[in-house]
């Protein structure tokens, strides 16, 4: 089935694209959610407005993206947890934590944007925020152990 992509589908294409899909994903998945329209002869000139605004939108949030690129390399994010003797942490630090730090700091990101690392052990680590297709932003988090009450 062809379908018009109104929002961008990872491992499927970005806002406007014309693909092609199993029907049923496009009629269980996509059609519900608005994701997506079905190409029909009564819609072939909205596709053409659509994609034509779509690339506007495209071009609008790729710098967008950027300069927020920009501002989050600029900062560093620090967090405390509870460790053993060794420093070893009780826990991890997972990515909904660096969300909640970067809202901390002015910043909605979606915890699935964000890939951190293993971390199990206080230092200093580098996360990776996904901001856009091929935008992406290194920030680094500084993990340090407190001592657990006893």
């Amino acid at each position: 089935m062809e379908i018009l992509l109104i929002e961008n589908v990872q491992h499927l294409g970005v806002r406007g694209d014309v693909v092609n899909v199993k029907d049923g994903y496009a009629r269980n998945f996509l059609l519900p959610r608005k994701m997506a329209l079905p190409v029909t002869a009564g819609n072939k000139r909205q596709i053409e407005l659509e994609k034509v605004r779509a690339e506007k939108l495209r071009a609008k949030e790729l710098a967008d993206a950027k300069s927020l690129a920009e501002k989050l390399e600029a900062i560093s994010l620090a967090v405390s947890k509870k460790a053993g003797e060794s420093g070893h942490l009780f826990g991890s630090v997972t990515n909904a934590d660096v969300a909640e730090l970067f809202k901390g700091k002015g910043f909605t990101l979606d915890r699935r944007d964000i890939t951190v690392p293993h971390i199990k052990d206080a230092g200093t680590y580098v996360v990776d925020v996904r901001l856009y297709s091929g935008v992406h932003a290194k920030v680094n988090l500084e993990v340090s152990a407190t001592a657990a009450a006893e």
